[in-house]
């Protein structure tokens, strides 16, 4: 039994030790490819995600631009703080917004981000090439 305890223990800690995310990781144009809101259960479908083509772009000066339906629909500034992207959106009138994204998963080519809200909005999102 103690060495289930040990076991567990060593687990939890090395599943909290995760490598770091870096900023030029994420640069570049990443097309949504699954779109999971939260409450009520919703997933965007295949034809939807086709015709709007939405993607997150992430620039080397810290530009964050959200497109959908071939429009400009959010840009603003970004900051990453670990595993969180903190998005200052830019509004009409100089006034600006604030929220974080969660990043759950990130690979050379695949991107799973969260909104922190209680009925949040997953998203998978593959790099173009």
């Amino acid at each position: 039994m103690k060495y289930y305890v040990i076991i567990a223990f060593l687990l939890l800690f090395f599943s909290s030790c995760n490598n770091s995310i870096e900023q030029k990781d994420l640069y570049g144009k990443w097309n949504y490819v699954k779109v999971v809101n939260a409450d009520p259960e919703d997933i965007t479908s295949d034809e939807e995600l086709k015709q709007a083509s939405p993607a997150i772009i992430f620039t080397e000066i810290n530009d964050l631009i959200i497109e959908w339906g071939g429009k400009q629909l959010s840009k603003g500034k970004y900051k990453l703080d670990s595993k969180m992207i903190r998005y200052t959106e830019s509004l009409e009138g100089g006034r600006t917004r604030e929220f974080p994204f969660l990043i759950r998963k990130l690979s050379d080519n695949e991107l799973v981000f969260q909104t922190m809200e209680k009925n949040y909005t997953l998203v998978t999102a593959i790099r173009k090439r």
